[in-house]
């Protein structure tokens, strides 16, 4: 009888001991979010951009960038909250919890969506889970399910108040964890406050590029040849009511409130590169604890932002658009298995990431995912998951804006209220890949920019040699908008059946 305990007790030992070291030995994740950020900023996305990010270049250089990752969009002005709720839970836009979309369609949410977010699934996996990343704009309920957060909105000009707070709390993670020998896997949330505005940056920073912390309306920022350049796809003014010109990005940013002119913008641009250069500085000091801890060849390190941004391109300022440069985000992962200087397509969504993590490191997705895992890209299986891209945004007045992609066209479509006027434009991104207008011609404009348009750099939804095109982009927009549940239509739009 006490051998066959003994026996019994070995075997539970062994088994125990197998989980342990099974769980010990899978992959750690580091999810890495900055707040508002054109991938265009980036040198892996624009070779000729001033902004000086070696952190990331390295990461891009031993790693993969995807070519076309994307938000699917908002409801609502703060583009933070539902792009965040996507990342969170792997949901589409219109499946979604929040304050904007309940009201215009039927319920499409479990109950219980918060136990199936991102942190949920790890803990149930074995995995310890710590975030700290800026405080509302975001899903409280699936936050609230990380076993350690510390959450703070910083956004200023000194370690403490900026992006060095988010950091600390990593380290100080990092270091308890090493100080207890705590050896699980790790799933680490590490979110930024910047380089959305107010961009108070480091003054060493700021001196960099040339910018100051502009703080008075009545006057202008003083030029400075360390600016960043105004980029090709600047305008003065956006040629048409987009349904929210009057949104709080447009109108109230401190430090460039209504101004589009070029002192201000290549002052705005240097704030914000001097931002997003801390974040990188910040980066680079958890992947050196993570590294002298051993821990860093184990570890997926996934960088993204929660939308992109247009600071001065088509003469906008804000998030609230669905040009490339604002429906794109950047997204460089690097990890095990993961080809050195790769690039994809990838064809993602935001909402990807949950299905991805899972995939990554054998955590079982959520029955609520909607998500696709981009692993069989990551290691080079295939170049894309998907061959349409859906985005919405109709925060201000409805049904908005609508876009759709495939393959090298792209159509976007405006409508400002039930009576307003639809405004389509086409345009063909291999031959005019900044989505130029016939306003980026003028020749004030291509003096500013430095930038001669070609005479195919246009919109393209007026040309007859492209109504098939057209016609074709139109329809596909229309299946995407039911397909996804989108409750709005625009007045042009005919459904055949």
């Amino acid at each position: 009888m006490k051998i066959q305990l003994l026996l019994r007790t070995i075997t539970s030992l062994a088994i125990f001991a197998s989980v342990a070291a099974t769980a010990a030995d899978r992959p750690n994740v580091l999810f890495i979010l900055a707040d508002d950020q054109s991938p265009f900023d980036l040198k892996a996305y624009d070779p000729e951009s001033a902004l000086q990010t070696p952190v990331l270049d390295r990461l891009a250089s031993e790693g993969m960038v995807l070519e076309s990752a994307h938000h699917m969009g908002a409801w609502i002005g703060g583009v933070c909250t539902p792009s965040r709720h996507m990342i969170m839970s792997g949901r589409t836009l219109w499946h979604i919890p929040g304050k904007g979309r309940d009201a215009v369609v039927g319920d499409l949410i479990p109950k219980d969506l918060a136990d199936h977010t991102m942190a949920a699934v790890f803990n149930a996996a074995g995995y310890d889970t710590m975030r700290t990343c800026k405080k509302g704009n975001s899903y409280a309920a699936a936050n609230k399910k990380f076993t350690v957060v510390r959450d703070a909105t910083k956004r200023g000009g000194t370690d403490e108040t900026g992006s060095g707070w988010h950091a600390e709390q990593v380290l100080n993670y990092l270091k308890e964890r090493e100080a207890s020998k705590d050896e699980d896997p790790f799933l680490i949330y590490f979110g930024f406050s910047h380089p959305h505005d107010t961009r108070d940056g480091k003054p060493e920073l700021l001196a960099k590029y040339g910018a100051i912390n502009h703080k008075e309306k009545s006057t202008l920022p003083p030029a400075n040849p360390k600016q960043p350049k105004l980029p090709a796809n600047y305008l003065p003014a956006h040629p048409f009511d987009n349904s929210h010109m009057d949104v709080r990005d447009e109108v109230n940013v401190s430090g460039v409130w209504k101004n589009r002119d070029e002192q201000t913008m290549r002052n705005e641009l240097g704030r914000e590169f001097a931002c997003s250069e801390n974040i990188d500085i910040q980066i680079g000091k958890v992947l050196d604890q993570l590294k002298a801890m051993g821990e860093l060849d184990n570890t997926y390190i996934i960088y993204t932002a929660d939308h992109g941004m247009a600071i001065s391109r088509h003469g906008l300022q804000g998030k609230q658009n669905l040009y490339e440069h604002t429906w794109r985000v950047p997204f460089i992962v690097k990890g095990p298995g993961i080809k050195p200087g790769s690039r994809a397509p990838g064809n993602s969504y935001l909402l990807d990431v949950l299905a991805t993590i899972c995939d990554l490191t054998g955590v079982e997705a959520p029955e609520t995912n909607e998500g696709v895992s981009l692993v069989p890209v990551l290691k080079g299986e295939k170049t894309a998951v998907r061959e349409v891209l859906y985005g919405a945004y109709c925060g201000g007045k409805k049904p908005g804006m609508r876009s759709v992609k495939k393959g090298d066209w792209k159509l976007i479509k405006y409508q400002s209220g039930e009576r307003g006027e639809v405004v389509t434009q086409l345009f063909n991104l291999a031959e005019n890949p900044d989505e130029l207008l016939k306003e980026h011609h003028d020749a004030k404009v291509a003096k500013l920019t430095g930038n001669e348009p070609r005479p195919n750099q246009v919109d393209l939804s007026v040309d007859g040699k492209h109504a098939e095109k057209l016609k074709e982009m139109e329809a596909l927009l229309l299946a995407q908008m039911k397909a996804h549940d989108d409750p709005y239509r625009f007045s042009d739009q005919v459904d055949p059946q």
